[in-house]
């Protein structure tokens, strides 16, 4: 029987490091321990919050359910030929970790997404990327807990429906399932992504750069430009990058000609909300007790672990700004609770 703690604060289990208490919070190794706390929930007719790593909510204030903590461990060879092996690895598991995992093991295609926080079982749910590559594109399956009736329910990639930023688990399954594994398919021969720009940059002096090499120049780039979250409370990138048709980018450019877009498909490009944020004149401002970071507008920080509610009223004075100002609507990132 997994512990149920009362009255848990959860301050130091969000990265924003927003104060707010839970009525329970309870740690989870496996399913039986997962379907153990639901059914409390569900007894106690309380609402749910499935944590992982806390590195994409915002808490608004206090959370008036159970908090479920997922701390399962562990990874699978589940398949294997001559170019590729399938790597099954439990929910809990750290995905920074899981990255230099792989390696270690001289498994290869996930290094473009070192250094982002988090856990395994939250990045489908996001569909995680970072220069130039989507979790989905290593994805083969998942298995998720039905919420209701405590079933694991096998996903295969293409039946998680994966988007930017965005699965079947933020829309029409949103809160019915928890992931509760992920299997990846991983090169055994190494096959780099270097088309984004600044890691090309940043790899230019290399004739024949390895997968580890890639993965150290992604983690030199993002600790230039993003905030530690242990030092500086933030949730990363704040905003998704907004899509917008080809049409209304040729209005924006009569204005501003140096605006920053990339193709999405032949009728939609996707914008920097950074740039957006920049030029909006929001960069390194502070407002409602929360702050742009100075070198990347995307992110929003929390230094003085203000409340939720007022790292959202800074959220929402830039959505304002930016919609006056470019006619371009700015969405959330992380999801808001409760």
């Amino acid at each position: 029987m997994p512990l149920f703690l009362p009255h848990f604060n959860l301050q130091k289990l969000n990265t924003l490091a927003v104060p707010a208490v839970a009525n329970f919070y309870v740690a989870v190794h496996d399913d039986d321990e997962l379907r153990e706390a639901l059914t409390f929930a569900c007894t106690e007719n309380l609402p749910l919050l499935v944590l992982g790593g806390g590195s994409n909510i915002v808490l608004r204030a206090d959370f008036p359910g159970v908090v479920i903590q997922l701390k399962s461990q562990g990874k699978e060879v589940v398949a294997e030929d001559e170019h590729f092996v399938w790597l099954k690895v439990a929910a809990g598991e750290n995905w920074h970790h899981l990255v230099e995992y792989t390696l270690d093991n001289a498994l290869y295609g996930l290094e473009n997404l070192s250094l982002i926080p988090g856990s395994v079982g939250a990045a489908p749910i996001q569909n995680i990327g970072a220069y130039g590559v989507e979790v989905k594109d290593l994805i083969t399956e998942l298995s998720a807990l039905e919420i209701r009736s405590g079933i694991v329910v096998n996903f295969t990639n293409e039946s998680c429906r994966f988007d930017y930023r965005d699965s079947i688990f933020k829309q029409a399954l949103k809160d019915q399932y928890v992931i509760t594994s992920v299997t990846f398919r991983l090169r055994k021969t190494a096959q780099l992504n270097l088309s984004y720009p600044a890691l090309r940059d940043t790899l230019a002096g290399l004739d024949n750069p390895s997968p580890q090499a890639v993965s150290e120049a992604v983690i030199g780039i993002r600790q230039s430009k993003l905030p530690d979250p242990a030092l500086t409370p933030n949730v990363g990138s704040f905003f998704k990058n907004p899509i917008i048709n080809l049409a209304q980018l040729q209005v924006l450019r009569t204005t501003y000609p140096d605006i920053v877009s990339y193709p999405v498909d032949t009728v939609r490009v996707k914008l920097a909300a950074g740039w957006l944020i920049d030029r909006a004149g929001w960069r390194g401002k502070e407002a409602a007790g929360a702050k742009v970071h100075a070198q990347q507008a995307l992110v929003l920080t929390n230094p003085d672990r203000a409340s939720g509610a007022r790292v959202l009223a800074l959220a929402e004075l830039i959505q304002q700004s930016v919609r006056a100002q470019f006619g371009v609507t700015l969405e959330m990132e992380p999801r808001v609770y409760p």
